[in-house]
């Protein structure tokens, strides 16, 4: 097999096996041991990167997988005397004390991602370490990919993961769902945590895709099945299930054949997902906020709707999309969300309204090192035919990591 499609289907499965393996394992060993669990976890990838290089790939890699990390670890917690053993073997469920059983189904979370999610999500810790948890054992995030999406630098990042793991093995300890209105008190951080998943599948930070869809299905896949527990059922995670069905109708128009990127402009709207456009639509109309204002998933999926049903680019109503960002804004909300207003606000106002509006967001908010800003600037600069065109571009490309946003703006130097 050759290296590259080695190494995109090792990092296929780590997208989607390893906080499965990090959360199946800590729920059998326990939060104490979770930094050994993280340890062999990565420890296993590393391994399929070097056996499945000489030895073809298995007919199941996601069990090879865990096999490898659960008798890493298993190993790895003999050596330190760290495991209970009866006749010298693991305790096993069956080993258990009956009365530590949780609670019925219906009432917790079946799945081991969710459950893991809800416990990083304990109420023990901050906001910043419930996210930061979930996103790292949960996501498999680069402490690069989390800074990005929380607006953090790298280093802060990595220390807030450190003292969050710390406080969550002090804390918690064991992974003990709470029922009732325990879940309804960490629903709103569960769904952020799964928002942050999809759209960091949705356009990917790093890396050579722009387009991740193992996580963005599996970001779906966790809402629709917290979905399935009515202590879950809420108006936000109707709308969040919409706006990732909006998003996700439109993968297969964002890549051309070549795998490069497509914009919205030029996007073959054939290709658009009717089906989840349909399921989204109905998910949006489940959302009903009756008389409270609506959610910023809300929001973003009637954004998304709109870009759906646009029989092409020029008849998008932009001006429905620029209101609908005005009320966001209205709403605790990140510099992110008031740069990409300067889109639509610059197709209802016209080109030279929107530098100025770009201008008049740069001296509020410090967005020197933004990829995003200075393509935005660059586009309306060459509507205007400004000579700065080019330099600004070059900006954009400077501060883009993404390799395939990045040879989608060198494109525009030609």
């Amino acid at each position: 097999m050759k290296q590259t499609n080695l190494t995109n289907t090792v990092d296929h499965l780590f997208r989607n096996e390893y906080g499965k393996i990090v959360a199946v394992l800590t729920n059998k060993f326990g939060v104490v041991h979770l930094e050994q669990i993280e340890d062999a976890a990565q420890d296993t990838f590393v391994k399929a990167m070097q056996v499945w290089a000489f030895k073809s790939i298995p007919d199941n890699p996601t069990a090879w997988l865990y096999r490898v990390a659960n008798n890493a670890l298993i190993d790895v917690l003999r050596r330190g005397k760290k495991m209970d053993y009866l006749d010298n073997r693991p305790l096993k469920e069956s080993d258990e004390d009956p009365s530590t059983k949780e609670p019925s189904l219906e009432d917790t979370i079946s799945d081991s991602q969710l459950k893991m999610i809800f416990a990083c999500c304990h109420p023990s810790l901050s906001e910043e370490y419930q996210i930061i948890l979930s996103l790292k054992l949960i996501g498999g995030f680069s402490n690069k990919e989390l800074a990005e999406s929380l607006l953090k630098k790298e280093e802060t990042v990595a220390k807030s993961f450190t003292r969050a793991k710390k406080k969550f093995r002090e804390e918690v300890q064991f992974l003990q769902i709470p029922v009732q209105m325990g879940l309804q008190s960490r629903l709103f951080i569960v769904l952020r945590v799964i928002y942050l998943l999809f759209s960091e599948g949705y356009a990917a930070t790093t890396g050579s895709q722009v387009l991740k869809r193992d996580i963005c299905y599996e970001a779906l896949r966790l809402a629709l099945l917290l979905r399935e527990n009515k202590y879950c059922r809420h108006a936000n995670l109707e709308a969040l299930i919409a706006l990732m069905c909006f998003h996700a109708s439109r993968f297969d128009a964002r890549l051309d054949k070549n795998g490069e990127l497509v914009t919205l402009e030029f996007q073959d709207r054939a290709k658009y997902n009717k089906e989840l456009i349909k399921i989204g639509i109905h998910h949006l109309e489940s959302s009903g906020t009756e008389d409270k204002l609506p959610s910023s998933y809300h929001l973003e999926a009637a954004r998304s709707f709109y870009h759906c049903q646009a029989k092409t680019f020029q008849k998008t109503d932009w001006k429905s999309i620029l209101y609908l960002y005005d009320v966001q804004l209205k709403q605790p909300h990140s510099s992110m969300l008031a740069l990409n207003r300067i889109v639509p606000f610059a197709k209802v106002r016209g080109a030279e309204k929107g530098l100025a509006e770009l201008k008049a967001l740069a001296s509020k908010t410090d967005l020197s090192k933004s990829g995003l800003f200075y393509a935005i600037k660059a586009e309306l600069l060459l509507e205007l035919k400004h000579a700065d065109y080019k330099s600004i571009l070059k900006k954009a490309i400077q501060f883009t990591d993404n390799e395939l946003v990045k040879r989608h703006l060198q494109k525009k130097l030609i």
